[in-house]
């Protein structure tokens, strides 16, 4: 039996981590007292035990953690912003391409992904690998995500203005108006682009799911490309990625009306890809569970390969 010490347990990503885990008979759960949270030796004694050490904390508390884990054998599973482009860090994404899912398996550290940026390479990395998009191209991403990806206090304010202004719902609302978000210098590094992309997201009145939308001009593009042969690449690129479902382009079997849900892949570690398009313009789209692939569920995919056990034990797909 392993064991996993999740620091951070009582956040969003936390508590979803070990719900994952607490019934699974192959992991035992470290956890420290409520009142020692702060306390560096209690903490030590726990990394000193753990096989591996979850952190779902802040940026600058995942760093402190991270450089006590240093005097320890503890490997490091971190779902902060904090190491995602740190060169001794590898990045959890396993579907990223052929090679990543053994950098995972042997890695001492790891870097848990944003939701934005699954979604994001999982559409565009293909196509920089394939040239279809040079290294310097000009992207736009935008999409809308459930208000659960803003964590406690975002949560907490729309569940209040739900009970008492029911009237009055926030019921998508763009942000990021600076263009510096958070999830930009890994979208950009591990895409293989020179250029960081715009980022424009939403949160939508709804609390999980999201869609990712990468739209394009053919001129972008190395060579005119139909929709169906962006979705060949795709399925050419995922063919053997259990967590990836590529729809056929054009299909409109996941519209409702015309509309697509986001909430679509909701409690499952699934992405869908979807294309749609024509001779002149194309749009990518990804849709994930921002708490599921985009979080949790891919912490719990990282921890089964580190651990090695089944990939994908513990998941729904």
């Amino acid at each position: 039996m392993k064991k996993v010490f999740i620091d951070g347990q009582s956040g969003t990503t936390g508590l979803k981590i070990h719900q994952h885990l607490t019934d699974r008979s192959d992991i035992c759960l470290l956890q420290i007292d409520r009142a020692e949270r702060k306390n560096a030796a209690a903490k030590e004694a726990l990394l000193a035990d753990a096989d591996v050490t979850v952190l779902c904390l802040p940026d600058d508390a995942a760093r402190e953690t991270a450089a006590l884990a240093a005097n320890h054998n503890t490997r490091l599973l971190d779902a902060s912003t904090a190491h995602r482009t740190d060169p001794a860090w590898v990045y959890g994404l396993p579907e990223l391409d052929k090679a990543q899912r053994g950098h995972i398996t042997e890695a001492r550290y790891v870097s848990n992904p944003g939701c934005w940026p699954t979604g994001f390479l999982l559409l565009v990395r293909p196509l920089v690998n394939a040239g279809l998009l040079a290294p310097d191209s000009l992207l736009t991403v935008n999409g809308v995500s459930g208000y659960s990806g803003g964590g406690r206090q975002m949560i907490e304010d729309y569940q209040t203005r739900e009970a008492e202004q029911a009237d009055k719902l926030w019921s998508s609302r763009p942000y990021g108006f600076a263009l510096n978000h958070k999830h930009l210098p890994e979208m950009q590094q591990l895409a293989g682009l020179t250029n960081k992309p715009i980022f424009t997201p939403n949160v939508g009145h709804f609390y999980q799911g999201m869609l990712v939308h990468v739209p394009l001009f053919q001129q972008q593009l190395s060579s005119i490309q139909k929709p169906e042969a962006v979705a060949e690449l795709w399925r050419s690129a995922y063919q053997h990625e259990a967590c990836i479902r590529v729809h056929a382009a054009n299909s409109d079997a996941e519209l409702e009306a015309g509309f697509l849900d986001p909430q679509g892949n909701n409690l499952t570690n699934r992405v869908d890809l979807f294309v749609f398009g024509h001779e002149e313009q194309l749009l990518l789209t990804a849709r994930l569970d921002n708490l599921g692939k985009g979080a949790s569920g891919a912490a719990v995919q990282n921890l089964n390969l580190m651990l090695g056990f089944d990939e994908l034990a513990g998941l729904k797909v």
